[in-house]
């Protein structure tokens, strides 16, 4: 089924807007509803205002102007498809939605208006067929979910769900290359649940196997059983195994792993027996065009085959200058890779976006931790006042090695990617931001690591990444906060979670980075808010790593059991309660919960 026609239909569209001129001369003028079905939303506008200031988004739509048809902006109201007004005297595109919103199996004719979303190339706009099958998948898709999913999905995610699940029964599989933040692993997740029976194979990297694992025990626990986790490096070592075996459907996560197709771990994951093929990037493009056939060489191979043909069309044209170029490839990609933006579904979201990650520690990380823990066994922790000391130093140690083996021994600890797992995930998500102009605030609670991730994000931005601190001079910080806000310098700020957490307007920054874990929640709340205030015209994504299977893990399950009892915990009550457990429980709650990767 087509996605886009021709937009070489004006007649129906003028007829439309002409006999909405006719009437007695009070009776208000029709509203034109057209499907946006990558987020599952209705787009509200007015055909004999385009530029209505009480609208709130300006959506692309293929309108009548000065009787041509033409691409441009128009002000809409961007509803839910349950938020459809009445109308007195309806519209032919309002009349026709309508229909289907009350009986979703109705199939009547779809006017141009209610389908008027133009390609990338400005020459064709969705087809009635693609949009009614799109709105009709993703609005049978609640009554499953709600049986297989624990959660609920957004419209952008149901419409991302059921896009998964169109491209992957047309053309074998698909590439979901949404913004981070807005949920690719969720609405895999979904999908997976929806397709045919495992079992299933979800590829990553290291760092990431324990968060997927977790994730689909929280979305899809009667899944887990049918879904097995690995890394890249094990599908590099182990790819002639794996490709023994038939799988229901393979996921790549950051699949941009896969953008060199000469390596040993791209040709295994083309060499795997898959009914399905799923990746997941938010940026499928890292340094040419060609990033982007290596990866959909693996998940829809036969979209471009040759790979001389897909550079002479895209990747040498855009080299050359060629504007259109671009836009080209995004509508020849379009039945294939979905990419949406914070922005685009701005409407769908609220205003902050909570994006917990959960990182793996390296095996330098596990034992240093082991070895810390060893020690403090042996020593005991006292009694009296003295525990309270002696925990509270063991905790301080514990955690600082989650964010650097060497920090807890005072040598300042080199930048080399590998030896903390936490310190990888922060800067691919930094390069990704900086990549992408979304400028970024990273808190933490500790000097040292605060250097550490200055000297990182200074290498990853080509220029000096100041690190706001309670050892500066008031002087020295209201500079560095001032020109941050006024966009001077690069999109990052490291700051000290005290220091930095309160009193400063940050707006300058949509990404908010806490990159280990406070006692207090509503400290790192407040520490958001630096960007999530007044003045802010973008969603804000905040991130929290938390270490898998160590002390942060443990805080992170405290904020959440006061947060249900609605009170929050401290530094005072987390350290006085985990202070009157005896040393054996104690240890054990401290102890990492091994898991094989």
């Amino acid at each position: 089924m087509a996605i886009f026609s021709v937009l070489c239909i004006l007649f129906e569209y003028s007829v439309q807007r002409i006999l909405n001129r006719i009437g007695p001369k009070d009776t208000p003028l029709s509203l034109e509803v057209t499907y946006l079905s990558d987020l599952h939303q209705f787009a509200l506008w007015s055909s004999h205002d385009l530029d209505t200031p009480a609208r709130t988004t300006a959506v692309p739509l293929a309108v009548p102007v000065d009787g041509a048809l033409a691409v441009r902006d128009v002000r809409c109201d961007v509803v839910d498809i349950t938020a459809l007004p009445a109308a007195a005297r309806p519209s032919a595109s309002h009349a026709a939605w309508a229909e289907r919103v009350s009986s979703p199996g109705a199939d009547g004719p779809l006017p141009i208006a209610a389908h008027a979303e133009p390609d990338p190339t400005a020459t064709a706009v969705t087809s009635p067929e693609y949009a009614a099958r799109a709105f009709s998948d993703a609005a049978a898709l609640a009554g499953p979910l709600g049986d297989t999913i624990d959660g609920t999905l957004r419209p952008y995610q149901l419409a991302g769900v059921a896009w998964l699940l169109r491209a992957v029964e047309d053309h074998g599989g698909a590439l979901l290359a949404d913004e981070m933040g807005l949920g690719k692993t969720m609405q895999a997740v979904a999908a997976l649940s929806l397709l045919d029976p495992g079992p299933h194979l979800v590829v990553c990297p290291t760092s990431l196997v324990t968060n997927w694992r977790r994730e689909i025990a929280r979305f899809a626990p009667a899944l887990a059983g049918e879904i097995t986790v690995i890394s890249y490096a094990r599908l590099r070592l182990s790819g002639a195994q794996l490709a023994e075996k038939r799988w229901g459907a393979v996921v790549f996560d950051e699949a941009h792993t896969l953008k060199n197709p000469r390596t040993q771990v791209s040709r295994a994951a083309r060499e795997l027996d898959a009914r399905a093929r799923i990746a997941l990037t938010g940026t499928p493009i890292e340094n040419t065009l060609d990033d982007l056939w290596s990866i959909l060489r693996v998940v829809a191979p036969a979209m471009f085959p040759v790979r001389a043909v897909f550079r002479r069309r895209f990747t040498k044209a855009v080299a050359a200058g060629d504007d259109g170029a671009l836009r080209r490839l995004r509508a020849a990609v379009a039945p294939v890779m979905l990419a949406r933006t914070k922005e685009r579904a701005a409407g769908a979201l609220p205003p902050k976006i909570d994006n917990p990650v959960l990182c793996d520690l390296t095996d330098e990380q596990a034992r240093a931790y082991d070895a810390c823990l060893a020690r403090a066994a042996d020593d005991g922790f006292g009694t009296g006042v003295a525990r309270h000391g002696r925990l509270l130093a063991v905790l301080t140690s514990l955690k600082q090695i989650c964010n650097h083996p060497a920090l807890p021994t005072g040598v300042p600890p080199a930048g080399e990617p590998g030896r903390s797992g936490k310190l990888d995930v922060a800067m691919e998500i930094l390069e990704a931001n900086i990549a992408s102009d979304r400028p970024t605030l990273v808190f933490t609670q500790y000097r040292d690591t605060g250097a550490l991730l200055a000297r990182a994000a200074s290498a990853a931005a080509g220029e000096e990444v100041p690190f706001f601190h309670g050892g500066l001079s008031t002087e020295e910080r209201a500079a560095i906060a001032d020109g941050f806000q006024s966009g001077e310098g690069p999109g990052v700020l490291v700051m000290s979670l005290k220091a930095g957490g309160a009193g400063l307007t940050l707006t300058r920054a949509c990404d908010v980075l806490h990159f280990d874990r406070w006692w207090n929640p509503a400290v790192e709340a407040q520490a958001t808010d630096r960007a999530h205030r007044i003045g802010q015209d973008r969603p804000v994504t905040v991130t929290t790593l938390t270490t898998a299977t160590t002390l942060e893990e443990h805080i992170d399950g405290m904020h959440r059991r006061k947060a249900l009892l609605g009170v929050h915990a401290d530094d005072r009550s987390i350290v006085s309660e985990l202070a009157s457990l005896a040393d054996d429980r104690l240890l054990d709650v401290l102890r990492r919960n091994r898991e094989e990767a």
